[in-house]
């Protein structure tokens, strides 16, 4: 069987910790910022931590190796 690929869009978004959890990291925080709020802004540069078990599922299929 050959190699899997990985998604490179979700690579890009999302890592993988050694425990098993997927980090999210914030969409959208690099282009169309003056019509976003400061607090909007904020939130977003931050990590965040999935939490739906469905979610987490696609994102682990979609990075083989990691």
């Amino acid at each position: 069987m050959g190699k899997l690929k990985t998604k490179k869009s979700v690579a890009k978004r999302f890592k993988i910790t050694k425990t098993g959890k997927v980090i999210h990291y914030g969409a959208g925080g690099s282009h169309l910022l003056s019509k976003k709020s400061s607090k909007r802004k904020r939130r977003i540069k931050k990590a965040q931590v999935l939490k739906n078990k469905g979610d987490i599922k696609t994102v682990k299929r979609l990075l083989p190796y990691s």
